[in-house]
């Protein structure tokens, strides 16, 4: 009698939760909402908690000011610099100091298959719009069209625009990314969170992982930026996106972005970043609007690491300084005018950029910072070719 009893109560007792999988998270659901959503591009149906009105609104203003970035930077801008490519360049990018702005990267890169961004900015959590109410959809919409005007109005992101993206309903980097795939062309086939491993290589955000650090939030990396109100889970992320129409399984290209304190004692003790970006291999870069962290002492580890890997690197003047890449076997050609930096920075290096801005080709759109003058212009620095031995 009493096995029986037993037997019911066993029955009737709720089963044990089970363990958190161990499988990677996909999170290419939300990215495909917040593509339709944010970036306005997609064929995702609203679900019902998403007031479409909303959206609509939303949309009619993002897509005009798409449309005029189009036409007035993506067609200039792209068909200028391809030009200037030699032959054979790698398709991996590295864009140190490029929160948020793939858009650019892709302006730059179109023919890119790898590209990887860094900077002080999180990537976000994409959960929060599955329950998002039409009130915050409506004042995070707007927060997301103020903060990105940088990138479609003036091709460059300010500072505060980007820690304003570190809080809200809807994650700040991961929409600029999805605005500039939309922009181009390009459409979400997945979306994970990843982390460096000690040797370079990448494991992927588990639920296991997500459940032990989810009340954790990502970790302050500048003393002056906004902290996040998200978790650590979410600090960097795997987009991987085609060109509409195109084979995920033959044409996939991948975007990483990790959130990265640059300088010597933040990157320069991180064996696991260093160790995945060595893995690159022969790389091109680009950077603008970093504040002229390359030009600094203490952001040395990077700028190495750029002129032994790179072949070519497009650069407004926070680029790297002439004494360094010319040392390293690189050549430069300036574009538009310089006369002084846009912030404070090494007089020496800022009298080198003046004689090299000499001998400047003009420019007819802007590529990051302006100089002190509001002069638009921009650097192209590439490795100088090998000197040919004479003939016998």
């Amino acid at each position: 009698m009493l096995l029986s009893v037993l037997a019911v109560v066993l029955a009737q007792a709720p089963a044990a939760p089970a363990a958190p999988s161990s499988e990677p998270l996909d999170f290419t659901k939300q990215a495909k909402l917040l593509f339709r959503v944010v970036a306005c591009a997609g064929e995702e149906p609203l679900p019902a908690h998403i007031d479409q009105k909303v959206v609509e609104a939303h949309c009619k203003e993002l897509n005009r000011r798409i449309e005029k970035y189009r036409k007035t930077w993506v067609g200039e801008a792209m068909p200028f610099i391809q030009r200037l490519k030699p032959q054979g360049l790698p398709t991996t990018v590295v864009y140190p100091f490029g929160g948020g702005d793939l858009i650019s990267a892709l302006t730059t890169y179109p023919e890119a298959t790898d590209i990887t961004t860094m900077s002080l900015e999180h990537a976000g959590d994409p959960r929060r719009i599955d329950s998002v109410n039409s009130k915050s959809l409506a004042d995070s919409l707007a927060l997301i069209r103020s903060t990105s005007s940088g990138l479609l109005v003036a091709n460059d992101s300010k500072t505060e625009n980007l820690m304003k993206g570190q809080r809200g309903e809807l994650p700040g980097q991961l929409s600029f990314f999805l605005i500039g795939l939309a922009v181009h062309g390009f459409e979400p086939v997945s979306l994970k969170y990843v982390k460096t491993n000690p040797d370079g290589t990448l494991r992927y955000l588990t639920a296991a992982e997500l459940q032990a650090s989810e009340e954790k939030h990502a970790k302050l990396l500048h003393k002056a930026w906004v902290s996040p109100d998200f978790s650590e889970a979410f600090d960097n992320l795997e987009l991987v996106f085609v060109k509409k129409g195109e084979d995920p399984k033959t044409q996939a290209r991948v975007h990483r972005h990790f959130a990265q304190n640059l300088s010597d004692t933040n990157f320069g003790q991180d064996e696991g970043m260093k160790q995945y970006l060595e893995k690159k291999g022969r790389i091109v870069a680009m950077t603008k609007a970093a504040s002229y962290l390359l030009w600094r002492d203490h952001f040395s580890t990077i700028r190495t690491y750029l002129l032994a890997h790179m072949e070519f690197m497009v650069s407004d003047s926070t680029g790297i300084p002439p004494r360094f890449a010319t040392k390293a076997g690189f050549e430069q050609q300036a574009f538009g005018k310089f006369n002084e930096s846009f912030l404070g920075a090494n007089p020496q290096y800022n009298e080198d950029f003046r004689a090299l801005w000499k001998t400047a080709k003009p420019l007819t759109f802007r590529y990051g910072y302006l100089d002190k003058k509001l002069s638009m212009h921009m650097l192209v620095t590439q490795r100088a070719k090998p000197v040919e031995p004479p003939k016998p």
